[in-house]
């Protein structure tokens, strides 16, 4: 059977945390999150919404996107991460979006 996106995000956030050597009360705390519904995340039994996701990876101080790459390459079957190696590589570069004219205006005027 299939890994569960809840669980595979549980076992990922309780490895960080433990790698940190910090307690769930710790991270409940910084989260501002129930002790006991951090403990159903990290257990998978929970599916955390994205504000609290957020919250808890603030908590541990991890980036979000760092986060879901990590679960998606647990997700991903055995016979697919050989094939999905040799199309990364293929992958050109993230485009990168420039700010709006009205943030890079805003920055030349708060510089002045």
């Amino acid at each position: 059977m299939a890994v569960l996106l809840r669980e595979a995000l549980g076992d990922s956030l309780r490895r960080v945390r433990t790698q940190q050597g910090r307690t769930l009360r710790e991270v409940s705390t910084d989260a501002r999150v129930s002790l006991g519904y951090l403990s159903e995340v990290e257990r998978g039994q929970k599916e955390a919404s994205s504000e609290l996701l957020a919250a808890i990876c603030d908590a541990l101080d991890v980036e979000i996107a760092d986060l879901l790459l990590e679960v998606g390459t647990a997700m991903r079957p055995e016979s697919a991460k050989s094939t999905c190696a040799d199309h990364d590589a293929a992958i050109t570069p993230a485009v990168v979006i420039p700010a709006p004219e009205v943030h890079a205006r805003a920055t030349a005027l708060a510089a002045a």
